[in-house]
């Protein structure tokens, strides 16, 4: 085995900052993307709306 390679289970503390830096590693970011595209839809819904109640 490598001495460079450190087992996190080595004691209480190494092993929960391992946990805690895995859990916060494996959540993905959210995007703004989905917000912007339904404010689009939604834009474009009520604009085909007034159009065709308007003609």
């Amino acid at each position: 085995m490598s001495d460079q390679h450190i087992d996190p289970a080595g004691n209480t503390q190494q092993f929960r900052a391992f946990a805690q830096r895995s859990e916060q590693e494996s959540k993905p970011k959210k995007s703004p993307l989905l917000p912007i595209i339904a404010v689009v839809v939604v834009i474009a819904v009520i604009g085909v709306a007034a159009f065709l109640l308007l003609r």
